[in-house]
């Protein structure tokens, strides 16, 4: 299964222990785990700002961000009713790597449900969904 990781989750897997850092295990152990170039330089952005990480640990961060695969910022986005500019950018890159689905906290993009045919699902569906 390719499941596409938006900002949120990686950020709450990274700097946090709960659900999502449990989901990023487990994905990581029996999925593919796919991400964007625009989540990696919003996850670092992220945990300088409000965690204030310093530079070795952005640093390491991004050296296992990039162990994913990664997905190049793309040309296009889709047309999305939210309001977050930078959303279907993310979305453009998940659907280029034809994700299976893709998991955000955001409630905005949930409430879309899918998007072409790749469904956007919380963390805790995710989790219920493929923790087998």
């Amino acid at each position: 299964m390719k499941v596409f990781l938006d900002t949120n989750v990686l950020v709450s897997a990274l700097a946090t222990h709960g659900l999502c850092a449990d989901l990023y295990e487990r994905l990581l152990l029996n999925h593919e785990v796919i991400i964007g170039e625009p989540v990696v330089l919003e996850v670092l952005a992220i945990l300088q700002r409000k965690f204030k990480a310093s530079a070795d640990l952005l640093m390491r961060v991004e050296a296992e961000l990039r162990l994913l695969r990664v997905i190049p910022a793309q040309p296009d986005a889709p047309s999305l009713p939210i309001r977050d500019a930078e959303d279907p950018w993310i979305i453009a890159c998940a659907l280029h790597a034809n994700a299976d689905c893709f998991v955000t906290g955001d409630a905005e993009l949930l409430g879309l449900a899918i998007v072409g045919t790749m469904p956007i699902v919380s963390p805790r569906v995710c989790w219920e969904k493929w923790r087998s």
